[in-house]
């Protein structure tokens, strides 16, 4: 059951905000007239053994004044207060999303979109050729660039991809299909002859170039193997990415999301923020995760020299909080990408071991040395690590770091954890470390039981995302979307991390096993987060001196069916006490519709991810996972 806000005017936009500010909590509330009270609500406030709470009181400098019973908070009422009522519907922090590419997101959105589909070749081809009508003014040079390609989705299943399916159609024109999860491109053969790719050239660092039986490349190109070819695909216009990112960000603002960890960021990122911010369109606090490659990370003086250009350069964009560098140590595990690196082969689908173990970008020294440079300049590490092996890998490498530098609060983290060794679950707490996980892919589906339970066997299947086995061993758990890799659906992802089966779940994964309590779930979404991006001390969860990072539910998620919770909608969006999104006003229903039409699109059988296939990574000069 939903319930709509009553408020007593129109609540204003004006109030002071705290963005980029880095002030602990007040030491006793204020008792100035607040600028907003919300009450009759039930408050969320992600602290444990907190005292139940109907209402919270926002003060003129976007901090929480009081937080309480509503009676005691008509105190704080002033002439010129603003008044909510929740009608019994969750105040809650906002949604910290600690592993995202929002500006992949408004760069697929300049593009058509196959929507994650699985199809035939047929089908494919189809929608190929209704897209090349459509811009039939580009021929004959001008790039078909098409987003949200499913690298598993070619039917029937185990049907490779290969440019002479995409030869075939009725065009000369260069065609890249860009891999929802962001490992993956698939190009055709005028593609590949502009790139001047050939049966010759090698595979880069971090990358591979897919190759045939006769040793000819197959046009499909995987992590920084994808730079090779996109490179050679023409920007859209600066202005058109702005404006794109802009809509995608108030679609964030709508789904309650008032922090971001932008986890692949370089130059062209961080250019793009600032004119966001100089527009006054960038609403959340944005904490850009510096991509440092595998050649880079071989060289820790070399790669924090290039952070710091990058963090000075970059230093007075209003809402930007620097300090995380993020590495891909390894791809993404499902067939027949199967770069993650494992500590076992993978299996050939029978059940026999094959000699592939997936990819290790980074070795266990390089990647500990690196993070001893980091910890010791006040950075943190973001491990991309989607295998047993590259989770390990990133493991090891913070214990190095720990032991040489003695630091004990560096809150270096390891993103996806798809597959994790029952040996390494402890480590985690033992070194401080935080398991930021993706858990609207911890369902049934094509991804995690078809494209993968036959080439990895039960017995490691079973370790698939295992948040309460991690949180049994006293791991830190944090949230996050990999959005685009999924459409931004921040409410399914939260209600995945309780029942494992989600909305578009062809069954429970490992619930019994691994399925989160639901205060466990809400708080790894907005305090585990901000603990890992060290915001804790600013936002994160409800209580007086905090930053007003708010949001205010249409329903009550800390006791609806858990069931529900997938449709929840946001009435209001709060960051610092600014108003950055309201159901009612025209720009929220807009943001409202496209949050809508992302979640009709269609997609294939439990299509969750892209970091991981629901894994994968967003560009590559910005990096992905």
């Amino acid at each position: 059951m939903t319930s709509s806000l009553a408020r007593r005017t129109v609540l204003a936009a004006g109030t002071a905000g705290l963005l980029g500010a880095a002030a602990g909590p007040a030491a006793a509330a204020h008792r100035s007239a607040a600028a907003l009270v919300v009450h009759n609500a039930r408050v969320f406030t992600g602290l444990p053994g907190g005292r139940p709470a109907e209402a919270v009181a926002v003060g003129r400098d976007g901090r929480i004044l009081a937080v309480g019973r509503s009676r005691d908070l008509r105190r704080l009422i002033g002439r010129n207060t603003e008044i909510v009522d929740a009608r019994g519907a969750t105040v809650m922090s906002g949604i910290h999303d600690g592993h995202v590419h929002p500006l992949g997101a408004g760069d697929r959105a300049l593009h058509p979109s196959l929507e994650g589909a699985e199809t035939t070749a047929e089908e494919l081809q189809a929608i190929l050729t209704g897209f090349l009508k459509d811009t039939a003014d580009q021929e004959p040079d001008g790039w078909l660039v098409v987003s949200d390609w499913n690298p598993i989705g070619l039917l029937p299943q185990g049907s490779l991809p290969h440019h002479s399916l995409l030869d075939a159609l009725p065009t000369r024109r260069p065609i890249a299909l860009l891999g929802a999860d962001g490992h993956n491109v698939w190009v055709n053969a005028r593609a590949l002859e502009i790139a001047g790719i050939t049966a010759a050239t090698p595979d880069p660092v971090g990358g591979k170039i897919v190759k045939g039986p006769d040793g000819k490349p197959s046009g499909v190109f995987k992590d920084d193997a994808q730079p090779l070819v996109t490179r050679h695909i023409p920007e859209p216009s600066h202005a058109d990415l702005v404006a794109a990112c802009a809509r995608v960000l108030a679609q964030a603002a709508a789904s309650g999301v008032t922090t971001m960890m932008d986890a692949m960021v370089g130059r062209h990122e961080l250019t793009t923020y600032q004119d966001l911010a100089n527009a006054g369109t960038l609403p959340q606090r944005i904490v850009p995760a510096i991509r440092i490659d595998a050649d880079l990370a071989k060289d820790p003086t070399a790669a924090l020299a290039y952070v710091r250009e990058l963090q000075h350069a970059f230093r007075h964009v209003p809402g930007l909080r620097f300090g995380t560098a993020k590495v891909f140590l390894d791809g993404v595990i499902e067939y027949p990408a199967q770069t993650a690196a494992l500590l076992a082969p993978y299996l050939d689908g029978s059940g026999h071991p094959t000699d592939n173990r997936g990819e290790l970008y980074v070795s266990g020294r390089d990647y500990g040395r690196l993070t001893a440079a980091f910890n010791r300049a006040g950075w943190q590490m973001h491990a991309h690590g989607l295998g047993d092996r590259a989770v390990r890998t990133a493991l090891d490498g913070y214990a190095y770091a720990r032991r040489t530098t003695g630091l004990r609060d560096a809150r270096n983290t390891i993103a996806h954890l798809q597959l994790v060794d029952p040996a390494d679950l402890g480590r985690f707490a033992a070194l401080d470390v935080v398991a930021c996980m993706q858990l609207q892919w911890a369902e049934q589906d094509t991804w995690t039981m078809d494209a993968l339970l036959p080439y990895i066997g039960p017995k490691r299947h079973r370790w698939m995302y295992p948040a309460r086995s991690l949180e049994k061993h006293g791991a830190r758990l944090s949230g996050g979307s990999d959005w685009p890799v999924d459409p931004l659906q921040v409410w399914n992802q939260i209600r995945t991390a309780i029942d494992r089966t989600g909305a578009e779940g062809d069954g429970p994964l490992y619930r019994e096993l691994e399925g989160l309590s639901r205060t466990s779930a809400l708080r790894m979404h907005t305090h585990g987060t901000a603990w890992q991006l060290r915001m804790d001390r600013l936002t994160g969860t409800v209580r007086p001196g905090l930053a007003a990072d708010l949001i205010v539910l249409d329903r009550d998620v800390t006791k609806c069916p858990i069931a529900d919770i997938s449709d929840t909608s946001v009435e209001l969006t709060l960051v610092g006490g600014r108003v950055v999104h309201d159901a009612h006003s025209s720009a929220g229903r807009a943001a409202i519709a496209r949050l809508d039409r992302a979640a009709a699109a269609p997609r294939p059988s439990g299509y969750a991810a892209v970091h991981g296939g629901r894994h994968r990574v967003c560009g590559h000069d910005s990096g992905r996972p």
